[in-house]
């Protein structure tokens, strides 16, 4: 597929991930089609002004079947990026969360073996957030995959992960794709069947299928008013109207950040990779860094002189450590390039131009109110 000009279709395609995706492979000649719901808790129902000129841009939803068969039908490649994203938020609601991401994924899944197409792969966009808790080794007894932890001992504020034979606390170690599942929130569970779905009707109907499971993004145009969205974005949206960022447990729970840049370089290299097929993929850089590190860069970076704020709380469906094991795309060729300070500061370049309403009291007042944060 290198080198040739395709019809590609990107579900999604007007959002943080979609978008970036849209203009690289318009740069690559290809003729592409987006197709987004302009969901309005990240788009406020506006046309971003970074949508470019040479895609075809198309309103729709991925749950209204007819009007995706409508895409569907001529593309050669479909990038499934198209989701609602937020842990705390899909855990009241529900319906929405499920809607959008497992009916919207069935109903392309159902035009793939149902009608005439052309599609000769498909990309899906998948999460870290399937994995639940990441892998952990106890210098005694060796690796094991914890599930979530219990809450009885979190309202002790005690955040640790033990070893379940001897009880000592372990230390986190790279996660790969062969790690059991423990979805922790509705958000991931929708996920990993939007994974599961995919990889299975691609195998059946032999349209070469691939799921990318990202890691923590950030970069520019992530939606700096929506208080679901990324820990960077959320983060910047706070300092940017000079409110401490609010760090949960001790700070010390631990992430692995990836660049948008490197997100879409995973995609089109899957793309044009036929050894990918079939499969799915950390996409992260393999690199832990806590919460409060990340509040840290980016409150000295915004050049403000309030620390950020650390509050001994919790929220359920948190993990404590999860970091990508990057082999899997390594092997075939793939090691992402951007340097995350690097990344950081064109993070900021962007964002200081860009109105953040900061919405984070509202949504924490949500799971007050649910008790989905103990306090």
């Amino acid at each position: 597929m290198k080198g040739t000009s395709m019809k590609i279709l990107v579900t999604g395609g007007m959002g943080f991930v979609g978008s970036h995706l849209v203009d690289a492979l318009v740069e690559q000649k290809h003729d592409v089609v987006s197709f987004d719901n302009l969901e309005h808790q990240v788009h406020q129902g506006k046309r971003p002004k970074y949508l470019n000129r040479r895609a075809h841009y198309i309103i729709g939803d991925v749950r209204n079947k007819n009007k995706l068969k409508e895409v569907v039908k001529n593309a050669e490649i479909v990038f499934h990026q198209a989701a609602m994203v937020g842990v705390g938020q899909s855990m009241y609601e529900i319906s929405k969360y499920i809607h959008s991401n497992n009916y919207g994924t069935a109903n392309l899944l159902e035009i793939l073996a149902n009608e005439k197409h052309r599609v000769r792969k498909l990309i899906v966009a998948s999460s870290m957030s399937i994995y639940g808790e990441g892998a952990y080794e106890c210098n005694n007894c060796g690796k094991f995959y914890p599930k979530q932890r219990e809450l009885s001992v979190i309202e002790l504020r005690d955040w640790g992960v033990y070893c379940p034979a001897c009880n000592k606390e372990a230390k986190p170690i790279p996660t790969n794709e062969d790690k059991p599942l423990f979805p922790t929130s509705i958000y991931a569970y929708s996920k990993k069947e939007q994974e599961d779905l995919s990889l299975l009707i691609g195998k059946i109907y032999s349209i070469p299928t691939v799921a990318l499971r990202y890691f923590n993004i950030y970069g520019p145009r992530q939606s700096l008013s929506n208080p679901y969205t990324g820990v960077c974005a959320i983060f910047s949206s706070m300092i940017k109207n000079n409110h401490a960022p609010i760090v949960y447990e001790d700070g010390q729970q631990s992430r692995d950040f990836i660049n948008v840049k490197d997100i879409v370089s995973a995609n089109i290299f899957v793309m044009n990779n036929p050894k990918a097929d079939y499969q799915a993929f950390n996409v992260g850089t393999g690199r832990p860094i806590t919460i409060l590190e990340i509040a840290s860069l980016l409150t000295r970076l915004y050049k403000k002189d309030f620390e950020p704020k650390v509050v001994d709380s919790y929220r359920k469906g948190d993990i404590r450590h999860c970091y990508a094991d990057v082999s899997g795309l390594q092997k075939l060729g793939f090691k992402p390039k951007v340097d995350f300070e690097i990344g950081m500061k064109e993070l900021i370049g962007w964002a200081r131009f860009i109105k953040a309403k900061d919405k984070v009291d509202f949504a924490d007042s949500q799971l007050i109110k649910k008790g989905l944060r103990v306090v």
